[in-house]
């Protein structure tokens, strides 16, 4: 039509309120203009940035979001999943711990699936996420030329892809210089009170130069837990996360973290799932942006036995 027939048309719609009828839409088009978003919590700051960037970005392009917390529990996420599948969702994106079987009832229904943080079973091709592995020796590697060599490490949710691949790169980095771990604390909890008892733990049967956070929440527990043995931050011990979420900025020391780009990852997610819906009306977003990098901050120093 012509432009003065659509600013027309868009007034008219503006004055009267007009909402569209979206099963009439989805008849003509096919498509329900939804996603569904799998999140295995809405209490880990992580996936409340991670929410919001993908969600942004749906936004944007005519997209709406049905977010899911499956609580990281199989039957959760199966009814989730009957839900999504009854509200004909043209998408899903899943940061949550997924299953063949699940995610095979989706494949059925050639309902497009972008995995994001963490590789489900059997959507490994559509992963977005950084390198997590790369991520654990970067943390590493910047620790050992700062001279330390007793590392402690409070690791959670030792259940998470990410958390697994972080520690992986951490060990490999420290067996090159021919060094392990002085202590190693896992939980399944995630969560401020329970990483600080891990570090507390660690604290109790050692006495590393540094703690490292497979998170910052789990970094944060750990410099409470070094408050509470009356350590000095960095003079006794350093401390070290990773994500960078706000609340690492805030803490007393302020905490030396590894960050990786929450949001982008949310909105490349998205961009790469609008692709899969609509190759031809959207471009494969570009990955590379994905990359990681130290932020120094307070809670880290030269090993107390270089000083």
């Amino acid at each position: 039509m012509s432009a003065k027939a659509r600013a027309q048309v868009e007034k008219a719609i503006a004055e009267l309120g007009y909402e569209p009828n979206a099963g009439a839409r989805q008849m003509r088009s096919g498509r329900s203009g939804l996603v569904g978003v799998l999140l295995p919590s809405l209490d880990v700051p992580f996936f409340g940035i991670l929410a919001q960037g993908l969600e942004q970005a749906l936004f944007a392009n005519g997209y709406h979001c049905l977010i899911c917390n499956t609580e990281e529990n199989v039957d959760n996420e199966k009814r989730y999943i009957s839900t999504l599948i009854g509200q004909q969702v043209d998408g899903i994106i899943a940061a949550a711990v997924a299953t063949t079987e699940n995610f095979k009832r989706l494949s059925d229904q050639n309902i497009p699936i972008i995995a994001v943080d963490r590789s489900p079973d059997g959507i490994t091709d559509n992963l977005v996420s950084v390198d997590h592995q790369e991520g654990g020796r970067l943390m590493a590697e910047y620790l050992l030329r700062l001279g330390h060599r007793q590392f402690g490490i409070v690791a959670a949710p030792t259940h998470s892809m990410p958390i697994t691949l972080r520690l992986k790169g951490i060990e490999e980095a420290l067996a090159e210089h021919g060094l392990k771990p002085v202590s190693v604390s896992l939980g399944e909890e995630h969560s401020f009170d329970a990483c600080f008892a891990l570090a507390r733990s660690v604290l109790a049967h050692s006495r590393p130069t540094v703690l490292i956070g497979t998170t910052d929440i789990a970094a944060i527990g750990a410099i409470h837990a070094a408050h509470e043995c009356g350590l000095r931050i960095p003079q006794d011990i350093s401390v070290i996360g990773f994500d960078n979420l706000p609340q690492s900025a805030h803490i007393i020391p302020t905490l030396t973290t590894v960050e990786q780009p929450i949001s982008l990852l949310g909105e490349l997610s998205a961009k790469m799932l609008l692709n899969r819906i609509d190759p031809v009306r959207f471009v494969q977003p570009d990955l590379s942006q994905l990359s990681l990098r130290i932020i120094e901050r307070d809670s880290t120093g030269v090993a107390p036995q270089v000083l």
